[in-house]
């Protein structure tokens, strides 16, 4: 447990200081980002000044780390120039309910469909099953949103096309606002999810116990949810913690086909105007859930599993 925790903070630490080294090599002055257009050589310096762009790269990095570790990330170079803890606590929610709810989405449909893949393996169904997870893995992200868009909002007119309504102003909207994103975010993981379940659900049972369990009359419900299903989901659990930190990243796409406030469209703006605080500050904090959750997943697959555990002693 110590080393675990231990290990993640040394990921942090790596992480924080390649995300403000990255940002660093961003092209373009911040003094004219801050400032704009049209003001004196020595304005600029000045602005440069204030900022201790001038001090050296170890010395800025001390500086902002310190203040990140105590909850400030700065101040943001683009007009309003408000904290960049305030863009963010106003975005991560957004991500983080789309993720969320994509992720839930993905395994309340990938678990059933994966048992009857393997339940029927070779048949008619499980060759189905594979050809539509094959397609869906086949389309990125984009495309099956601009599809669901076609489809449900301009064709069946189901769901709004943009617009956020934040769970303050209405839980019934809210979800309805976030179900056609969620839905989009969810289906590339659904059918990885149902290609990992269903393989190793395929090798579990042609073991031993579960062969027993069969020979005694066991029916195949049964078999396949009490005693088949949890030691063939230990790779899906952790796949979990990788899937949830990377979702909250990679909403860019979806965020912008919907017009939704949150991280992945707060970082893109801030980084085509230049605003190196809001994206070192956004980076970081995606970084920290994407770490946290895998090594939450990691801790508890070591209790799920008690042969990884026996594997350190």
């Amino acid at each position: 447990m110590i080393d675990k925790i231990v290990e993640l903070i040394v990921v942090l630490f790596v992480v924080s200081l390649g995300t403000f080294a990255l940002v660093s090599l961003i092209p373009g002055d911040p003094s004219v980002a801050m400032l704009g257009e049209g003001h004196t050589p020595e304005e600029y310096a000045q602005a440069r000044a204030d900022m201790g762009l001038d001090d050296p790269f170890l010395t800025r990095y001390w500086h902002w780390l310190s203040g990140a570790l105590q909850g400030d990330l700065g101040q943001s170079m683009v007009p309003p120039q408000g904290p960049v803890t305030e863009s963010i606590s106003a975005a991560m929610p957004v991500s983080v309910q789309l993720a969320v709810m994509g992720l839930f989405i993905a395994i309340v449909v990938a678990v059933p469909l994966a048992m009857w893949s393997a339940r029927h393996q070779g048949g008619w169904i499980d060759r189905a099953i594979s050809a539509c997870t094959f397609g869906v893995l086949s389309i990125p992200s984009f495309l099956s949103g601009l599809l669901l868009i076609m489809v449900m909002v301009n064709y069946l007119g189901w769901f709004p096309r943009s617009q956020w309504v934040r769970v303050s102003e209405g839980l019934g909207q809210n979800l309805y606002h976030a179900i056609l994103p969620a839905i989009t975010i969810s289906l590339l993981e659904m059918a990885m999810f149902i290609r990992i379940l269903r393989s190793d659900l395929v090798m579990t049972l042609k073991e031993n116990f579960i062969l027993v369990a069969k020979a005694k009359g066991m029916s195949n419900a049964r078999l396949l949810f009490s005693d088949a299903l949890r030691p063939s989901s230990f790779s899906l659990i952790t796949m979990l913690g990788i899937v949830l930190g990377s979702m909250i990243g990679s909403t860019v796409i979806v965020e912008t086909l919907f017009s939704l406030p949150g991280m992945g469209s707060l970082i893109v703006r801030a980084a085509q105007q230049g605003d190196m605080p809001m994206v070192q500050g956004a980076v970081l904090v995606i970084a920290l859930v994407y770490v946290v959750a895998n090594g939450v997943i990691d801790i508890a697959y070591g209790y799920l599993d008690p042969r990884s555990r026996r594997a350190h002693v």
